[in-house]
């Protein structure tokens, strides 16, 4: 996986739950935990600025690229 979401980090750093960021950012436990667990397909831009907004912090400190590793010959 290139893309890794370090939602759970930044929950922690702001000692904040994953109901507790529902809740501010309006989203489902749900799909907030989709999210966390690196499950999604897919962000909007709208909910990524309402993450950032609740948790006081950049796309980067969420969103990670992580490079897919060489398979060996």
């Amino acid at each position: 996986m290139a893309i890794v979401v370090n939602l759970d980090v930044m929950m922690a750093k702001r000692k904040m739950s994953l109901s507790q960021l529902s809740e501010k950012v309006d989203i489902t436990l749900a799909n907030l935990s989709i999210l966390k667990n690196n499950k999604a397909k897919a962000v909007r831009f709208s909910t990524l600025e309402a993450i950032c907004a609740a948790l006081d912090c950049q796309p980067g400190d969420i969103l990670e690229y992580v490079p897919d590793p060489e398979p060996k010959a």
